[in-house]
């Protein structure tokens, strides 16, 4: 890639003024060459490979954020679906494998200064085996007991429809959660419809089937940029917007493709694809929110946000998709309350509330995504959040999640903080009529029409 010393100049102010970072590099790695059915042999195994090819990819991290000035946030692993890795340790009657294996992991991320490892966790859209079914008994123990495993768990699918047996369950698992926890945990555990396997963001990160043993995948994140583009063209109509969201989205893209190929070089690994998601932050205008307000929408939350948000949402793809060939993941706009200043705000004026969110949903990258529920809240109510947002996935065969947090002995409009990049959580109120006789039936929801049209 050539790059003019004109664009040079502009990223470099983007990065100064408009908060412009690389969100994660993150390192997919394989570990079924450590399967082994002593569990002591397989932990060891695992934690060599994590720790030493971590430490590998801090250091060339490290070195290359110096060289060129772009600040490089996290640098995370996402391994394979821990479930299948497990799966000889199970057969051979270690059925308390997942917790030791959850701490083996932490360590290892611990010491070699990896940000986050994902990819505790299990793909489960038309059923459950004996490995899913303990590693999801394992998971509340698991995430409360570390601080660097993430857990992405798949339950539905547009090709296989929705395991609402699994949905069931999850509901329950992500109350254990938060029970064993101040809300840290379920903060590291996403539910999916259609999970992407290259995805480099947390907490859904893991290594799909088909990937390389080892491979570089980098995440984008400038909502500031975007902000000041659409701030700056208060004479524009949307059609106009659209067209500078695609050419700030461009430049944006370009600064993940260097630096993704540049460690997939110095690594000797192949390079994946950049995730062109905007990823806010809880700091004053790094935020998704504020660029539909500054569309001319009062507040997030408002009448028009789902269509700002399809247009914001299109239009970064658009623009991504111009800049690389190898763009992936999830690649759009994250709504991500609590990591999100301007939608803290928002749903703290009520008028950002859950109905709003899961329409939204339907255009957006993602899901409902860290939104903090009362405590109080059902497993059945839970599973129903997931069961609703699993059908906008299948349907319009997208990828949509839940990451949902009971904050346990908190009621709505009080707040839940978790600090750093995750920020504080405004509880939103739920639903008063339960859903329980529903999620109660179980089975499969089968598949939609289009799957058959593929």
């Amino acid at each position: 890639m050539l790059y003019h010393h004109e664009e040079i100049i502009e990223t470099l102010n983007m990065i100064e003024r408009n908060l412009l970072d690389i969100r994660t590099v993150t390192l997919g790695l394989d570990l079924r060459d450590c399967t082994d059915p002593q569990p002591q042999q397989m932990a060891r195994k695992i934690k060599n490979k994590v720790a030493g090819q971590g430490r590998r990819l801090v250091q060339v991290t490290d070195q290359l954020e110096r060289e060129l000035g772009i600040p490089i946030i996290n640098r995370r692993i996402a391994i394979n679906p821990i479930a299948d890795i497990c799966a000889p340790a199970l057969a051979a009657g270690h059925s308390d494998f997942f917790p030791f294996l959850a701490q083996i992991l932490d360590q290892a991320a611990t010491e070699s200064q990896i940000d986050f490892i994902g990819g505790f966790g299990a793909l489960m859209e038309k059923g459950a085996s004996q490995a899913d079914v303990a590693l999801m008994e394992a998971i509340p123990e698991a995430l409360s007991s570390t601080e660097r495993v993430c857990s992405a768990i798949c339950l539905a699918s547009t090709k296989a429809g929705i395991n609402m047996n699994a949905v069931s369950e999850m509901g329950k698992v992500i109350k254990r959660a938060a029970e064993s926890s101040t809300g840290k945990a379920c903060a590291k555990l996403v539910v999916f419809a259609n999970a992407p396997t290259d995805n480099p963001f947390m907490a859904g990160a893991f290594l799909g089937a088909g990937e390389p043993e080892m491979v570089i995948n980098v995440g984008v994140s400038g909502p500031g940029v975007i902000r000041a583009v659409v701030e700056a063209h208060p004479e524009l109509d949307l059609g106009g917007i659209a067209e500078a969201i695609k050419r700030a989205a461009f430049k944006i893209t370009r600064v993940g493709e260097l630096v993704g190929r540049e460690v997939s070089r110095r690594m000797e690994i192949p390079f994946g694809i950049v995730d062109l998601s905007l990823a806010p932050t809880p700091a004053e205008g790094d935020s998704v929110a504020q660029i539909l307000e500054a569309m001319g929408l009062e507040c997030c939350g408002t009448h028009g946000t789902t269509a700002a948000l399809a247009l914001l949402n299109d239009a970064v793809k658009k623009g991504g998709t111009m800049a690389s060939s190898y763009v992936g993941g999830l690649s759009g706009a994250f709504i991500p309350v609590s990591e999100d200043a301007g939608m803290i705000k928002a749903a703290q004026a009520g008028v950002l509330t859950l109905s709003k969110l899961e329409a939204m949903t339907a255009v957006c990258s993602v899901g409902l995504d860290m939104i903090a529920i009362p405590g109080d809240t059902s497993p059945q109510t839970i599973s129903a959040i997931i069961a609703d947002e699993m059908a906008i996935g299948i349907i319009n065969n997208k990828t949509t999640a839940v990451r949902v947090i009971p904050a346990i002995g908190k009621r709505p409009g009080e707040m839940i903080r978790f600090g750093g990049l995750l920020g504080d959580a405004p509880v939103m109120s739920v639903n008063e009529k339960n859903a329980d006789a529903f999620i109660a039936r179980g089975g499969r929801i089968p598949a939609p029409m289009r799957a058959l049209t593929n």
